[in-house]
């Protein structure tokens, strides 16, 4: 495929009903491992399947679940009513594996990632005490990351975090990349060679964020404008994000590809920014487990 603005951004089609508002496949991406959904349940509805070949995360994005599983049940699951309320709850699942999430409140929304396996490893599930916060880079440079399945999580290939980003600041910046499988002598992982999903939450419905997404070569060379539930791929390549002035902007990060790592490289036109860096946006962090309240 040839990557451009209008096939790297996939449009939300959420009309405020129940069902599934955001897809991404392996086939409209035309790359060989994520697949994702985003969908919304009432109360008393169920989303229910089999992770067949595939490993699974189910990320809570607002409202609360039980979850039964062929590898156990797990009651109450998620407590924010919304990504900008609280911190996350998520359900690992591995391959060959039944599942049937139950919402437990209305607007109760889940977004499910799965690439295929040919492992096994325990269902596991990740609540806000086990999501390590990151305040990283500096000035308007600043974001917050929540873990969910870090680089190390006992998993093949997933990889999962989420980001929030004040309005106006810069994320993903410098510019970095990871299309590239590197080791050095030892065989530590310096690049790893991953395709990237980026899944859009705005705190204000008419917000947005500016994405580019371009290589070394330009061979793509794309800006899009995600709005909320927009997702955005990232098949190779740098990709940037601003957040628009007076809008915080989330995104929930999904990566797998040739080794469960987040290893990068800065795109060294603009690396020698983090020398500039005083300090951390004292908004942040956005989301902590102190403001969280029962659903």
């Amino acid at each position: 495929m040839h990557y451009t603005a209008e096939n790297l951004l996939i449009r939300s089609d959420d009309d405020g009903d129940t069902g599934v508002f955001a897809h991404v496949t392996p086939q409209r991406a035309e790359w060989q491992y994520l697949h994702m959904t985003a969908r919304r349940l009432n109360k008393g509805m169920t989303y229910k399947g089999s992770t067949s070949d595939y490993e699974f995360v189910h990320v809570i994005l607002g409202g609360v679940c039980s979850i039964k599983t062929s590898a156990g049940t797990f009651e109450r699951v998620g407590r924010r009513p919304n990504v900008f309320s609280g911190m996350p709850y998520a359900l690992y699942l591995s391959r060959n594996t039944d599942f049937e999430i139950t919402a437990l409140t209305d607007g109760f929304e889940v977004a499910s990632c799965w690439v295929e396996t040919d492992e096994d490893h325990p269902a596991r599930l990740i609540t806000p005490a086990d999501s390590a916060i990151e305040l990283r880079g500096g000035d308007n440079a600043s974001r917050q990351i929540n873990s969910i399945i870090p680089p190390g999580f006992d998993c093949q290939r997933l990889v999962c975090v989420e980001v929030y980003t004040p309005g106006g600041n810069w994320s993903s910046y410098p510019p970095h990349k990871h299309d590239v499988h590197r080791v050095d002598a030892a065989g530590k992982v310096l690049e790893a060679d991953l395709e990237e999903i980026y899944f859009y939450k705005l705190d204000k419905p008419e917000g947005y964020a500016y994405q580019r997404v371009y290589t070394d070569n330009r061979s793509i060379d794309a800006v899009v404008m995600a709005q909320n539930h927009d997702a955005v791929l990232v098949p190779e390549g740098y990709h940037p994000v601003v957040s628009a002035h007076g809008y915080t902007t989330y995104y929930l990060n999904f990566l797998a590809g040739s080794a469960q790592s987040l290893a990068n490289s800065d795109d060294p036109a603009y690396a020698w920014v983090k020398a500039q860096w005083q300090g951390i946006d004292p908004r942040l962090p956005i989301v902590s487990p102190e403001m969280e309240k029962e659903a």
